[in-house]
């Protein structure tokens, strides 16, 4: 796994986006969490296609704090089955990338 990673996941308020990226930055379990406007997600569910407005949000975080991080949406998201995909960032700015480990670190 990619020493760096971004993490993403959506749900069904801007409110609850929100309180999603806030719990994970005041945790330290990422540095920065973007929320995206609205997006249009088509998707099967139990059998039925379905069509919904989500928030996007993107949260920048070290691969050590993923399975923390990942806990934490699982924990406060209220879908049955949360949207939890890690993508690795293969390269970035040198002062992004150690800011990116300040802010995750505890102590």
């Amino acid at each position: 796994m990619a020493d760096y990673l971004t993490v993403l996941t959506t749900t069904d308020t801007p409110e609850k986006a929100e309180a999603l990226a806030r719990g994970a930055i005041e945790a330290r379990l990422a540095a920065c969490a973007q929320i995206s406007q609205p997006v249009t997600s088509v998707y099967r569910w139990e059998g039925t296609v379905e069509t919904a407005a989500e928030w996007q949000v993107l949260f920048k975080t070290t691969a050590a704090r993923y399975d923390e991080l990942e806990a934490h949406i699982r924990e406060a998201h209220d879908y049955e089955t949360p949207e939890v995909i890690a993508m690795p960032i293969v390269n970035g700015s040198e002062d992004y990338l150690a800011w990116v480990v300040s802010e995750t670190t505890i102590g």
